[in-house]
């Protein structure tokens, strides 16, 4: 079985999560707490993820880390279940919208990044990075999303989505005011895929975090 070192929160530990359990792919989660004990900082953990961050995926024998060459690695040796299109055309559109999200968004409103600004404009701070992303996302969903991000299959746009969106309503932005990415994260969130994924249903989530 493989396991995934993971903080209940993450959202790079989220996708890794959603990847997984599309693929029908058994595993055990490891909780790193990264908020309050700095586990991330050990040195046993630094053996595992020399970037000591969140996730990192032992599977195969092997060690990864980086949610989405885990996820590139996971269809490369799972085909089946296929979260990107057969067209390269069509992957490189999944591609883009994972790339906005996964460099254009989450690492400008993460953990380590507002800790490096005052508390008092966290906030205000991480909604500006997310509406700015989200409304190139919308732009791009309008010519590629059908039921999900692209076409009427789930693919790993789909599994960055959702937990950027479930950051994006912790920092309290109007997710509403973007009809494309506010549908697709209600069709899914009802998923099984992405409602075992969710923060929420993890071993180390803590009730009524702020």
């Amino acid at each position: 079985m493989a396991t995934l070192y993971s903080y209940w929160r993450s959202s790079c530990s989220y996708r890794v999560r959603i990847a997984l359990n599309l693929k029908g792919i058994p595993y055990e989660v490891k909780p790193v707490n990264i908020w309050k004990k700095d586990e991330h900082l050990t040195p046993e953990y630094r053996a595992i993820n020399p970037m000591q961050q969140v996730p990192a995926l032992r599977i195969d024998g092997r060690t990864l880390i980086d949610s989405i060459s885990i996820m590139h690695y996971l269809e490369e040796t799972r085909p089946e279940q296929p979260l990107l299109p057969s067209d390269p055309a069509d992957r490189a559109k999944v591609r883009e919208i994972v790339s906005v999200i996964a460099s254009g968004i989450q690492p400008l409103q993460n953990v380590g990044i507002l800790q490096l600004l005052p508390e008092e404009e966290r906030v205000q701070w991480a909604q500006r990075v997310i509406n700015k992303g989200f409304t190139a996302l919308e732009k791009l969903l309008a010519n590629s999303a059908g039921k999900y991000c692209f076409g009427d299959s789930i693919s790993i746009a789909d599994c960055c989505l959702i937990p950027q969106v479930y950051n994006a309503r912790r920092f309290k932005v109007e997710v509403e005011t973007y009809p494309a990415i506010a549908r697709i994260d209600k069709d899914l969130l009802s998923h099984p895929a992405f409602k075992d994924a969710h923060p929420d249903n993890q071993p180390d989530a803590v009730k009524d975090a702020k």
